[in-house]
């Protein structure tokens, strides 16, 4: 039974920074693929980050790339994502994703960041 908990979400101002966790659980953690989602009210959900958990490989959207860096812990099965010099634009919910079978196939619940 695969798992996703996040969480590190909050209320920030306009320049600050904050990490964001996502626990694995129920699966091989390693030579998977894990990924950061946004969605912003009214708005369709969009991919941040994502990185090759055997390899450590990394994707960044250009919207973030220079500011969050998505990173691991192989042995607390977490990936992190670390937000800086955030912006108003970066409000919405974040979620956490595992790829499986060609698709993201496992979302966690989401944590919600809101940057004024």
């Amino acid at each position: 039974h695969v798992q996703l908990v996040e969480s590190g979400g909050g209320s920030v101002q306009a320049g600050g920074s904050l990490r964001l966790s996502c626990a694995a659980s129920g699966y091989t953690y390693n030579r998977n693929c894990m990924a950061w989602f946004r969605q912003a009210p009214g708005k369709e959900r969009e991919g941040v980050a994502r990185i090759a958990t055997g390899s450590g490989n990394t994707y960044y959207a250009d919207s973030v790339k220079g500011r969050f860096t998505i990173s691991q812990d192989n042995a607390k099965n977490t990936v992190y994502l670390q937000m800086n010099s955030l912006k108003s634009e970066d409000t919405a919910l974040y979620y956490c994703a595992k790829r499986e079978l060609g698709g993201w196939k496992y979302w966690g619940q989401g944590t919600q960041v809101t940057v004024s």
